[in-house]
């Protein structure tokens, strides 16, 4: 087993992790759910870096990686579904867009087409993740805010739950956007090889 390889299960590991500390009712526990997401991220950053450096990628890489995202990403929204902060709709279009583009993915490398990364999946992955991170940020400092200052108020709820479900819209819509450009990509694809 590589390295990089060991990154991506790792980030499977950690993302089993972020559920229970987002439920955990210890004040400090949504501060662990922040810095296991933040490490795991890191992880997806440097498994890529390191195949590419050390010309070690592999087939099990190309499949576990995406798959290994796409079970922190989902794992993180579902978990703020159940917490209320938001809608299960919106959740699920990006459960179903995901779900559809990876076993579409792996039905491609099975087929031995090569899809290069798309500008528009790289952008949905960082809105997904800017939302993240600002949805564990507002819950550790809500924490940090009922626990030890005086400072959380209705107010601050309702501007947290307004902005977390904007940001959280905007990585829906962008995560749409790439899994038609991913369709477009792979009809032509496929008409290439066709030919």
């Amino acid at each position: 087993m590589t390295l990089p390889n060991l990154l991506t299960l790792s980030r499977i590991v950690l993302a089993f992790l972020l559920w229970p500390f987002l439920f955990w009712d210890f004040v400090w526990a949504k501060t662990f759910a922040l810095v296991t997401f933040i490490v795991a991220s890191l992880t997806d950053l440097f498994d890529g870096q390191l195949a590419r450096s050390q010309k070690n990628a592999t087939a099990f890489g190309a499949i576990m990686d995406p798959i290994a995202d796409k079970v922190l990403i989902l794992t993180a929204f579902f978990a703020f579904v159940r917490l209320g902060i938001l809608p299960f709709w919106l959740v699920l279009v990006i459960f179903v867009r995901e779900t559809i583009v990876t076993l579409l993915r792996l039905w491609v490398i099975r087929k031995g087409i090569v899809m290069p990364a798309q500008r528009a999946g790289k952008q949905k992955t960082i809105s997904q993740i800017v939302a993240i991170l600002y949805i564990l940020t507002f819950l550790v400092v809500k924490s940090m805010g009922i626990r030890y200052f005086p400072f959380w108020n209705p107010t601050l709820e309702l501007f947290f739950l307004n902005s977390s479900f904007y940001l959280a819209l905007l990585a829906m819509v962008l995560t749409l956007i790439s899994g038609g450009a991913y369709l477009y990509d792979l009809r032509r694809s496929l008409a290439q090889k066709q030919k």
